[in-house]
């Protein structure tokens, strides 16, 4: 994947000319890596769930719950695996071909192993006991059946089913089960065949851009193994140290950067937050200031370019990536900027340690972090400057990461560590794209039963104004950010939003900007916000003292979102200046 739009971008510089097949078979190979990296995630227990899971009591409860959300997931597992053996068969029988020979159906076949393997992994770990997996297996033996008999669900009323999924999901059933599990169900009583599930997946894992997360997750997760961040936190203690606040200052700053290639995924939390935890209690910050600062910064960086969700965003809403990278700017800075004053105010509060500046020593440090400081830039020259297409700028960003980090600074050991960084990368790469691949089929079933247009025509029958509108939809998106990641939340609800958007005279892109906004400060939101939780596991405290400690900073930035919101031009301003 990193390779071939390397050659590609090479060979169409130096010859004119590219080579024939190379972005298909990399989209293909997108595919294989997201659905057998959701495999891998099912095995190591890491695929995507609520954690409302997390708040029942640990003990007898807790076990049977297991065993439901097992059992119901696995039978929508073996469901979704029949129906993308039913696509195989008609791409075989059409005979369409990938490039080179290659027929598709061999690119599709990596959906229905995944889904089986996904089964029998959510039924072993079920239970440490076998009556616990006998009863899960249930749940695997209804699944084959109904994939088998489609015909007894098709016309038949889904909500049973769909009850069942429900009930499944806040037990703590992976996210997948339940966006896949309604989108079947959904068409069966409609009497569409369950092939349309998979092959809306398919249609989306293979779109042009979807390879750039992949690859610029890869980079991210470099940067994360090897001693970048030790490097990067120097220069910013470098230059940022002096001030006021300043190691809180150089926390927000930082853990933007991370989070730019890696999204809203957690990583930033549990790469960084050992490090600035205790770079921030040895200042002399308090434990509760540091552990809301840490939990809020998480998720900051989600609108700076090239930032996961932007590209997401654009694919789903079809607008120009590029444009939404420049609407992200400014907005993103002041997200930043508001969590670091907060830092600043603290610190004069709190009389914390700073340190003097040395030009010597700032100088020294960016010469130091040179590698890391210049991948944003090299990303970004590439896409701007025309050089490279987005899937092409992430392969160079990628290739770039794990040069500096395993030949250069020899942060990664060939040996181990290596494996180590393509493993995670991959586990949570296929946790993210199993969830859209079925969120499409969501989204599918909900463009067919016309409900954008029915939602445009209510809106516009019991909502005048603009602005109330908007204020309607960040309460809406910051009820799906609590419950739901980011990438999932851009599949199922950008389709539905996005006709309202128009309707009300919104720009494509600030609505964007506010999407991404929210749900960024979505991860924040009690009882569930996914931060909450990550931190909560990483800093080994109780999650009511992480919820207490992140009240200030969800004030902040629930203040930022109504800025951004209410303020176009934070968003428009600079593609006005440009001409976009």
């Amino acid at each position: 994947m990193i390779s071939l739009p390397l050659a590609e971008a090479v060979a169409r510089k130096l010859f004119g000319i590219g080579i024939p097949g190379s972005m298909a078979f990399v989209q293909h190979l997108t595919l294989w890596v997201g659905f057998l990296g959701a495999a891998l995630a099912a095995r190591e227990g890491k695929l995507l769930v609520l954690a409302t899971g997390e708040l029942l009591p640990k003990g007898k409860l807790r076990d049977r719950s297991r065993v439901i959300s097992a059992a119901i997931g696995a039978a929508v597992s073996m469901l979704l695996c029949r129906a993308a053996i039913d696509l195989i068969v008609i791409e075989r029988d059409a005979g369409t071909v990938i490039a080179a020979g290659v027929p598709v159906w061999v690119g599709q076949l990596a959906i229905p192993v995944a889904f089986a393997l996904i089964a029998v992994r959510l039924v072993w770990r079920a239970s440490d006991g076998w009556l616990g997996r006998g009863l899960g297996s249930l749940g695997l033996v209804t699944g084959l059946i109904l994939g088998q008999y489609q015909s007894w669900l098709e016309f038949k009323p889904a909500w049973p089913w769909l009850l069942l999924i429900v009930v499944a999901t806040l037990l703590g059933g992976p996210i997948f089960v339940a966006l896949g599990g309604f989108a079947i169900f959904l068409f069966l009583a409609e009497g569409v065949p369950a092939a349309a599930v998979p092959a809306e997946t398919y249609r989306l894992a293979v779109s042009p851009f979807l390879a750039a997360i992949p690859l610029f997750t890869l980079a991210g997760f470099a940067l994360a193994q090897g001693e970048a961040s030790n490097r990067l936190l120097r220069v910013f203690r470098a230059w940022f140290g002096w001030i006021p606040g300043g190691t809180a200052v150089v926390t927000a700053v930082l853990c933007a950067f991370f989070t730019v290639f890696t999204g809203g995924s957690g990583v930033t939390i549990l790469a960084l937050g050992g490090l600035l935890f205790a770079a921030l209690r040895a200042d002399r910050y308090s434990d509760r200031f540091s552990l809301g600062l840490l939990t809020a910064s998480g998720s900051l960086g989600l609108l700076f370019p090239p930032a996961l969700p932007l590209i997401l965003y654009g694919i789903v809403a079809s607008i120009p990536i590029e444009d939404l990278f420049i609407g992200g700017l400014i907005p993103g800075v002041v997200m930043v900027a508001l969590v670091a004053g907060w830092g600043v105010r603290e610190g004069i509060r709190g009389k914390t340690a700073r340190q003097s500046f040395d030009a010597r020593e700032g100088i020294g440090a960016i010469w130091g972090a040179k590698f890391e400081l210049f991948m944003p830039i090299l990303a970004l020259g590439a896409i701007f400057s025309g050089l490279a297409t987005l899937v092409e700028a992430a392969a160079l960003t990628a290739a770039y990461a794990l040069v500096s980090q395993v030949v250069i600074h020899r942060d990664i050991p060939l040996r181990g560590e290596l494996r180590k960084v393509f493993t995670e990368c991959v586990v949570l790469v296929g946790g993210v794209l199993i969830i859209l691949g079925v969120a499409q089929g969501l989204t599918s079933y909900l463009v067919d039963a016309q409900v954008p247009a029915r939602l445009v025509e209510w809106s516009q029958a019991h909502i005048e104004s603009k602005w109330v509108f908007l204020l309607g939809l960040n309460v809406l998106l910051l009820l799906v950010g609590c419950l739901m990641d980011v990438f999932s939340a851009i599949v199922v609800v950008v389709p539905l939003i996005v006709p309202l958007g128009a309707a009300f005279g919104i720009h494509p892109v600030h609505l964007g900007i506010i999407f991404v906004a929210n749900l960024e400060l979505g991860y924040l939101t009690p009882p569930v916000g996914l931060n909450l939780f990550l931190a909560a596991y990483r800093f080994e405290r109780p999650l009511l003292v992480i919820w207490r400690s992140v009240i200030p900073m969800l004030i902040i930035l629930g203040g930022a979102v109504l800025l951004i919101t209410y303020v176009p031009w934070l968003t428009l301003g600079l593609l006005e200046l440009m001409g976009r």
